[in-house]
């Protein structure tokens, strides 16, 4: 087969177009995406890419594959914002015409381009390229892990009197590096998601063994031994820490709300409903597997269906609720998307009334959303009004944006693209779901360049200049009442060269040697004023209080 034609230079092109542009024209957001760059950043200063580092101490929480990819962009790019979410953009450029090629190989042209067209088009899974977190690395390990894997058991069903045939050992070893890979990116999750599907779909086979235990094995143990490449080296220099501290955090993950992250049992859902837009409406169709296609289209979209439900059951029982975590359904949802666009072009199935309901009610949502913010931008008494309960926010509102009319155009363009799609639908139905597809993913960039920076500027904007304006100072960073990775980021902290640095409560009561800048918030800042009576108010601006504390002038030691 012919894997690169004019569909997978176009689906790259299209990825470099929209994905690369503007990486930095936003600060990063507290907390992942500062605390991931925080990481890499420390990798670059200290030049220690094999301990993971935070404030210049041991961190436990997450392995380094992802944080060695943004330290190796912040060497050819430098530190920043930009270097920080070049390694995802990047991703995007090879999981576009990665998505064709697959679909293409799975049926045909049209379906591999429609799959590409269902991410590309959809809220998050387009957004997911444009970020900083570890996530999209991760997600697309564990595809491709499950995805050859599910390639060596057709071949292997196919051709029993070739199991060491190179071939057939080529998709098992691929299936293993990408789990392994994926194990090393974020943790054991991503085997345990691959385990969890093997499972659901052995019981689905009404036990019937579709995969050896030989097999299974050998997946089992490449995957192990790609993370026991790195894992070896950092036992043999560090002992067992890591192990240990890193499954207690795991296990905090899944049995508490973690950082304020908890929700109703449905979060995930109506996350993936409205995130994965339109694909998600699409999608909805073909929740139950299509009998009129090919065995092997089958049998994919069974793993699909299985691997969706797996990752919506167990972030549903997971504590921790947070939007990114459920982000690998973006593969399957993707995926069956593109199967309904395919059944409907190819005249197999139609669109019910429900669908189309649904489509414009979501439509319609985002459209008055996207009307609304550059509304209540410029009218902030009307929003000040919305937020009075909560005085941080309400502080937050003050921050000086400029709203103006032309922050209308997404707005605009997302109601002309509803409107367009219906008129064209019933005259050709192809046209109409390219055209608000692409529709779709120009509407996201829009939205990131009108909307993204003016809500950054609200919410944490105050907070950033205050420590960019003092990066590369000889002094401490930190915070009082909250937790953010702002201070050591764009700072710039180096490494500390006083022991007591890493000491909060030293940096706070202590007896310094050196100017120490504390940041709070509004609710707490009575509190700091109180406990730390020798902290200087700097001063105070949309909801962010800054003080400092001098050398020689402690309070405590008087």
């Amino acid at each position: 087969m012919k894997y690169f034609d004019r569909n997978t230079w176009f689906w790259a092109g299209m990825a470099l177009l929209f994905f690369l542009p503007f990486l930095g024209g936003v600060h990063l957001f507290d907390w992942d995406e500062i605390n991931f760059a925080e990481l890499a950043r420390e990798m670059v200063v200290t030049g220690d890419f094999l301990q993971l580092q935070i404030n210049y101490t041991s961190f436990t929480e997450k392995p380094p594959f992802f944080f060695w990819m943004q330290a190796l962009s912040m060497k050819l790019l430098g530190v920043g914002d930009y270097a920080a979410r070049f390694p995802n953009a990047l991703l995007g450029v090879v999981v576009l015409p990665f998505l064709y090629i697959s679909g293409k190989f799975l049926l045909d042209r049209r379906f591999g381009y429609l799959w590409a067209l269902s991410w590309f088009g959809s809220i998050l899974p387009f957004l997911y390229f444009k970020s900083g977190i570890i996530d999209p690395l991760f997600n697309f390990f564990i595809f491709n892990g499950l995805f050859f894997l599910i390639h060596y058991i057709w071949r292997k069903k196919e051709y029993r009197d070739l199991y060491f045939s190179k071939e057939i050992r080529t998709y098992l070893w691929l299936a293993g590096v990408s789990i392994g890979l994926g194990v090393l990116t974020k943790g054991p999750v991503a085997y345990l998601l691959v385990f969890l599907c093997l499972l659901s779909y052995w019981v689905l086979s009404r036990f019937k063994m579709f995969l050896s235990l030989k097999g299974f094995f050998s997946f089992s143990f490449i995957a192990l031994g790609v993370f026991l490449l790195w894992f070896g080296v950092e036992y043999a220099a560090h002992g067992p820490a890591f192990i240990v501290e890193f499954t207690i955090r795991q296990w905090e993950l899944l049995t508490t709300g973690d950082a304020g992250h908890s929700g109703f049992p449905g979060y995930h859902f109506v996350v993936l409903l409205i995130g994965c837009f339109p694909a998600s409406i699409f999608a909805l169709n073909a929740l139950k597997v299509k009998q009129d296609m090919p065995y092997h289209m089958r049998d994919f979209q069974l793993w699909m269906l299985i691997l969706l439900w797996v990752i919506l059951i167990l972030f549903s029982l997971v504590g921790t609720k947070i939007i990114h975590y459920s982000s690998m359904a973006y593969y399957p949802i993707s995926f069956l998307s593109a199967l309904t666009l395919w059944r409907l072009l190819e005249g197999r199935s139609k669109w019910r009334i429900w669908n189309v309901s649904l489509f414009v009610l979501i439509g319609l949502i985002l459209a008055v959303a996207s009307l609304a913010l550059p509304y209540l931008g410029m009218h902030p008494e009307t929003l000040a009004r919305l937020v009075a309960n909560d005085p941080f926010a309400a502080a937050n509102v003050q921050a000086s944006v400029s709203w103006n009319y032309w922050d209308y155009i997404p707005a605009a363009f997302l109601f002309i693209a509803l409107a367009l799609f219906l008129y064209l639908y019933r005259r050709n139905k192809q046209r109409a779901l390219q055209q608000f597809f692409v529709s779709m993913g120009i509407w996201v960039f829009l939205a990131l360049i009108f909307f993204v920076g003016k809500v950054e500027h609200i919410s944490q904007r105050a907070h950033v200049q205050f420590y960019e304006e003092r990066a590369g100072e000889d002094a401490y960073f930190t915070t009082y009442g909250f937790k953010s990775y702002v201070p050591w980021y764009y700072g710039r902290m180096q490494p500390h060269t006083n022991e007591k640095a890493q000491n909060q409560d030293w940096l706070k009561y202590g007896e310094v040697d050196k100017t120490v800048y504390i940041s709070c918030k509004l609710t707490h800042h009575q509190e700091l004023e109180e406990k730390i009576p020798d902290a200087t108010l700097m001063y105070a601006k949309n909801g962010f209080y800054f003080y400092k504390r001098s050398p020689g002038n402690n309070y405590f030691s008087k």
